[in-house]
């Protein structure tokens, strides 16, 4: 007895000695220039505290660990010391092991084996807080073969007189289910009894469990429809209500009954409720429920209304997290219900001048939905305003591109005036260092190529381009803008007969600066210059003055040269052929031949607009086999001995 006591004093003086959590904390401070020379100290100290004999002093030590463990530090190696201390009949010692397990115990811990029988001690003591530690430690470090061994026991403990255990089981049981699904056939009667627990805080659990198992297979789920039906009609808990909610969502697809049914709960809901993230949740599962039975309920505008008017209280509202799922629910609703969403376009305006470029760029996408032809025009102005002022090249860049997408939906469904359009493209051709220039341009080519009646306002509009083009190419090696010379130039040697003074332009797609701009535009400037000679020659030959056609065909010959010294090889082929056509023009134009309608047929015919699935549409011709080989097969011999042949030369 004398010695019992006797070791016991000397356990407490070594214990007084000792350094706790505090000290090493405080130590680390005050050691910040050497603290990985202080740490491995205090590991030299712990290794020496953790072969003690004394429990306490092996906490100790475990708890210091616990906290270098989230300092980054490894502490693995005292995987089997933090047994010795889960293993403690002290619970303070019990619930330090436990933590410290959660924390650096995985799959590949090799002494996760020694756990097994220890766990299921502490699962069966008549200590509650003994399994509540073990089932909170467990849940961290749970794998498949203590998951296969600790089922039952976990399984029993649902069934539990406290609802201290009975809740933490449940959660458990989740965990058990994922690293052992075999486990689940068994345990659903006794979870599915859970969901009408006479214990609040129980009922909450089984729920999030069977919501969470619902999510990877609804259809195995659908028998539970009645009972949490009655949960969602006689529960208050929110955080409940919105899991159930949810659920709901993914089984109505599957039963479209459900869904008539859910439809009076859920507005009863969003009317009582001021609960936002519950009436978010109630309101995405109406607007699910009514697209998936928007074909056995002919009467339910009130209920869309009612959910767009809940949305527009979130979008108003300041917090930005509300309004971007606002906005997020809004988009849901404009796919199925437009007219709806559309009465409140001025919100959905208001919310392009909000800080948040994620709330802006949400906004835009509702706005592509919202347009209509009456109302086409007031949007792309007030995009256009906001465009000059937003601040970022890239916001501005998104601006633009959905400005062309919004008009260009559809093969242009909602564009009632083709001039307005022409000039918005022109005004977008404003905005510097955007990346869109070619977007722009294509657009301007689509346009004129279609839309034949816009051809005279569209050509006007590509010779002012034209004539601006300095302030375009100084930007060249800057942002892609002067992109749309490309399509100014195609345009008006295209459709040269709508040009009110070709000479002009000619003389500006001659200028010096023009062989700044990049190859391939300079390309098409060169063959369209080329179609702007023919016209003015035509009209020049007709009228009789000799004279201007000679002049104008020097002039030709004196700048066309400058693209010849291009860098592009096809823009100096094209050049360079320009040059050779114009010479012979001139030795011709000094024989006083006619050369007008040879020059012009070179580029005769006009270019109608193909859609892009037209080849199919033509007929294959009989006896014409796309598959068959247009020569013969070259057998196996001959291409052995063409390698042969290759190989020799080599």
């Amino acid at each position: 007895m004398a010695n019992v006591r006797f070791k016991k004093v000397k356990d407490n003086l070594e214990r007084l000695f000792d350094k706790n959590l505090t000290d090493m904390v405080r130590g680390i401070r005050n050691n910040k220039d050497n603290e990985g020379r202080f740490i491995a100290q205090v590991m030299d100290e712990i290794k020496v505290e953790l072969k003690q004999e004394n429990v306490a002093v092996k906490a100790n030590a475990v708890t210091k660990l616990c906290y270098l463990q989230m300092l980054s530090y490894d502490i693995s190696w005292a995987a089997f010391n933090i047994i010795e201390v889960m293993s403690s009949p002290k619970f303070t010692f019990k619930r330090i092991g436990y933590l410290a397990a959660a924390q650096c115990f995985h799959d590949g811990t090799d002494v996760m084996m020694l756990t097994t029988n220890m766990v299921r001690k502490d699962l069966n003591s008549s200590n509650m807080y003994d399994a509540g530690v073990a089932l909170a430690g467990l849940s961290c470090f749970l794998t498949c073969d203590l998951a296969r061994d600790l089922a039952n026991d976990i399984m029993t403990l649902m069934a539990s007189t406290k609802p201290y255990i009975r809740k933490k089981a449940i959660l458990v049981m989740y965990k058990v289910f994922l690293k052992y699904p075999d486990a689940l056939r068994p345990a659903f009667p006794r979870l599915k009894e859970k969901l009408e627990d006479p214990d609040p805080g129980v009922q909450s659990a089984a729920v999030n469990v069977i919501c969470e198992l619902a999510r990877r297979n609804p259809k195995n789920y659908l028998s539970l429809a009645p009972v949490f039906f009655k949960l969602m009609t006689s529960s208050t808990n929110n955080w409940m209500l919105i899991k159930i909610i949810k659920l709901f969502g993914a089984l109505t697809p599957l039963e479209p009954r459900l869904g008539k049914k859910l439809i009076e709960p859920l507005t009863n809901l969003i009317h009582s409720t001021s609960a936002m993230s519950l009436l978010y949740e109630c309101i995405n599962t109406v607007i699910a429920v009514l697209i998936s039975v928007s074909s056995g309920m002919p009467s339910h505008t009130a209920s869309i209304q009612l959910c767009v008017q809940k949305l527009r209280i979130l979008i108003e509202d300041s917090d930005q997290n509300l309004k971007y799922l606002g906005l997020l629910a809004m988009s849901k609703i404009l796919k199925t219900h437009p007219k709806s969403v559309q009465a409140h376009k001025d919100l959905i305006l208001s919310c392009l001048d909000d800080k948040d470029e994620s709330i802006r760029l949400r906004a835009l996408d509702l706005l592509y939905g919202m347009v209509s032809k009456k109302n086409l025009m007031e949007i792309v102005k007030k995009l256009m305003v906001h465009m000059e002022r937003a601040e970022g090249t890239m916001y501005r860049d998104e601006l633009l591109s959905k400005i062309i997408e919004i008009c260009q939906q559809n093969n242009y469904q909602f564009i009632t005036n083709f001039e307005w359009y022409v000039s918005v493209l022109v005004e977008l051709t404003r905005l510097e260092g955007t990346k869109h220039g070619q977007l722009i341009a294509g657009q301007m080519l689509d346009v004129a190529i279609r839309v034949q009646a816009i051809r005279h306002f569209a050509v006007s509009q590509m010779a002012t381009l034209l004539e601006n083009a300095h302030v375009l190419v100084g930007n060249a090696q800057r942002n892609s803008i002067c992109e749309v010379l490309y399509a100014a130039a195609w345009i008006c040697g295209e459709f040269t007969e709508h040009l009110l003074d070709p000479q002009s332009t000619l003389k500006n797609m001659l200028r010096s600066k023009v062989t700044n701009l990049p190859g391939h535009i300079q390309a098409v400037y060169v063959q369209n210059i080329l179609k702007l000679y023919s016209s003015i020659l035509v009209k020049a030959e007709v009228e009789g003055d000799r004279q201007f056609i000679k002049d104008l065909t020097e002039m030709l010959v004196e700048k066309l040269p400058a693209f010849s010294q291009s860098s592009n090889l096809e823009v100096q082929e094209r050049a360079c052929s320009a040059i050779q056509m114009m010479k012979y023009v001139v030795k011709l134009l000094g024989k006083d031949v006619p050369v007008a309608e040879e020059v012009q047929a070179l580029f005769a015919g006009e270019l109608n607009p193909v859609a892009p699935k037209a080849q199919k549409k033509v007929p294959v011709p009989e006896g014409l086999d796309l598959d068959a080989w247009i020569n013969e097969v070259p057998s196996s011999s001959s291409e052995e001995e063409e390698k042969e042949e290759g190989g020799a030369n080599s």
